[in-house]
């Protein structure tokens, strides 16, 4: 089992940033590969980013790939999030995710219970 808690959301104006971080335990040493997801109101959860836990290999959606950056720590307990140039369309919960059933993209097996990203004037 793997437990993933977020932290770091919360309300920023439109063109501002924002980290995300995502604190890994359990058994750690079984991820593949960690990851971002987000939901925003009335709409399907949706693929943000990820990374590969052994060699760091990133992917992003199209909507975010310019703007935010994925990584992990050394000790490979850590996720973070890095988002700029925040879009009021960013507004989502965002999940952090670990051990992928496929590809970088998902399914994961692991999800937290994520946190409120808002972005607003």
């Amino acid at each position: 089992q793997v437990q993933l808690v977020e932290s770091g959301g919360g309300l920023v104006q439109p063109g501002g940033s924002l980290r995300l971080s995502c604190a890994a335990s359990g058994s750690i040493f079984s991820i593949n590969a960690m990851g971002w997801y987000r939901q925003a109101p009335g709409k399907e959860r949706e693929f943000v980013a990820a990374i590969s836990w052994a060699v760091g290999v990133t992917a992003y959606s199209d909507v975010v790939k310019d703007r935010f950056t994925i990584a992990r720590n050394n000790a490979k307990t850590t996720l973070y999030l890095h988002m700029n140039s925040l879009k009021p369309e960013d507004t989502a919960v965002y999940y952090c995710v670990a051990d992928s059933a496929s590809g970088l993209r998902g399914p994961y097996r692991y999800w937290g219970q994520g946190t409120q990203v808002t972005v607003s004037s």
